[in-house]
């Protein structure tokens, strides 16, 4: 069957985050993006999956999707049909065929995110959507340290909500840097890639630095709390509304994406 891959972008607002869920239990966008496709396949079911379990008010520019259809289709006609079905919260912004083996979660190499923060007494209410908010102003030097902690590869098993399912909480963090937003006074972007992450890690990272730059945690402390590797030393994970799935990396060969042989 011809395997196709999507790059997706949406506002994870009003989504119950990207795994489908039971009928009933909320709106998801794996669960809107097969529907899409079951309108353009005459009601054949067809099963996406996605590179990143995004959770419910987390934003994608950059997800990926593979999924394969009965019949061929030409990659831009195909962008085109599923962004003509698809709500106005998701759209498709690439599509295009690739090995059957390729699968958008097992076959990556590493993703990007980046964390949006507001500091400061008040929020613009036209960023509520897209970007966390606390009421301090942050010590520079903390949040640095706080974001350098998280470089290399470590056991994050004191940053992983329950629900997970994970053989193992190992991870390899390439980058992790915060950044003062040229524009927006008062605004940080945290950027994170790694070779992959946990539930709910990004928002916990951030919540660490969070409470690094306000003083109320040393990155000494933060370091005996990553190897405690108990979630109950940890500080709360940051609101989700800030955080997007920014990119996700494959390795290349001569005909697209490289598929990893498990």
């Amino acid at each position: 069957m011809p395997t196709y891959r999507l790059t997706l972008a949406y506002d994870g607002t009003d989504f119950a985050g990207w795994q489908a869920q039971a009928e009933g239990r909320g709106r998801t966008v794996q669960g809107t993006l097969e529907d899409a496709l079951a309108r353009l396949t005459g009601g054949e079911r067809v099963a996406v999956a996605g590179a990143g379990r995004t959770d419910a008010g987390v934003h994608a520019l950059g997800q990926v999707a593979s999924f394969a259809l009965g019949s061929a289709w030409n990659p831009a006609d195909l962008m085109r049909a599923i962004n003509a079905v698809l709500p106005e919260d998701v759209r498709a912004l690439e599509a295009s065929s690739c090995e059957e083996a390729f699968h958008a979660r097992r076959s990556a190499t590493s993703k990007l995110y980046r964390y949006t923060l507001d500091t400061g007494p008040v929020q613009l209410p036209t960023r509520r959507r897209f970007a966390g908010h606390v009421p301090w102003i942050l010590d520079g030097e903390a949040v640095h340290a706080a974001a350098a902690l998280f470089l290399g590869a470590h056991d994050f098993a004191s940053l992983a909500s329950a629900g997970g399912s994970v053989k193992t909480t190992v991870r390899t963090v390439t980058r992790s840097e915060m950044t003062r937003d040229e524009v927006t006074t008062g605004t940080w972007i945290y950027e994170v890639e790694a070779s992959g992450f946990l539930r709910k890690m990004v928002r916990s990272m951030t919540g660490a630095i969070v409470e690094a730059g306000r003083g109320s945690w040393t990155v000494e402390a933060l370091r005996k709390a990553l190897e405690a590797r108990d979630r109950r030393e940890w500080p709360a994970p940051a609101a989700a509304r800030g955080l997007t799935l920014v990119r996700v990396s494959y390795e290349q060969g001569p005909s697209g994406p490289t598929v990893r042989r498990e």
